[in-house]
């Protein structure tokens, strides 16, 4: 089970802004893999500011820098570039870019003057929300690796970047802590969606058996 219209929604996004956005980097001579790569500097400088504080700049640079991974596979189609160490390379960097931010979390709860409970509690959820969001990303790749194909599930990493660069970007507008409670609306939905996938990849190997 996927979110209702998430197929439509990336078919237009493809549409009106990969294709043309990979068009234009092709014109400036980047590569698909140059373009992975800037993304994840792109994320450890949203790390690096969210770790300082500046959570609003911070949630800009990393949707940005997320936002950078629709090209990179656009592109090495598009060029006639496509590669699986192209693949593998832009799937870790993916993960090590989104880990950079947690990190940048983790310091900033820990630099920020939370105390007690509270930061205990705020490093329980981070943790739990990056473990969680890993392994789904994990078993995507661990089906294909077992010939199951399926982008099945509630929170995808599409859904986990809106979410992370929308929330700081509000945490940074207002004087409440909402970051802490983003993160475990991430950790409670990634470990359903963790299952849910567990359980369609279990259905595709039974059906290929």
């Amino acid at each position: 089970m996927a979110l209702p219209g998430r197929e439509d929604i990336r078919a237009a996004l493809s549409q009106y802004i990969e294709v043309p956005g990979a068009r234009c980097f092709q014109a400036v001579g980047l590569t698909p893999n140059a373009i992975t790569v800037l993304g994840f500097v792109v994320c450890i400088a949203a790390a690096w500011l969210v770790s300082n504080g500046w959570l609003l700049a911070g949630g800009i640079v990393f949707l940005v820098g997320g936002g950078l991974d629709m090209f990179d596979g656009a592109l090495a189609r598009m060029s006639g570039k496509a590669s699986p160490f192209g693949a593998l390379m832009d799937s870790v960097f993916d993960r090590l870019g989104e880990a950079a931010l947690f990190v940048g979390m983790g310091l900033y709860f820990l630099r920020g003057g939370f105390g007690g409970d509270s930061l205990t509690f705020y490093v329980a959820i981070l943790l739990l929300a990056l473990v969680f969001s890993q392994v789904v990303s994990y078993l995507r790749a661990r089906g294909e690796g077992l010939g199951a194909f399926t982008r099945d599930g509630v929170m995808t990493r599409t859904e986990r970047v809106i979410i992370l660069g929308v929330g700081l970007i509000a945490d940074g507008l207002t004087a409440f802590p909402l970051m802490p409670w983003i993160l475990l609306a991430i950790a409670v939905v990634s470990c359903f969606t963790l299952f849910q996938r567990m359980w369609a990849i279990r259905s595709l190997l039974k059906k290929g058996s």
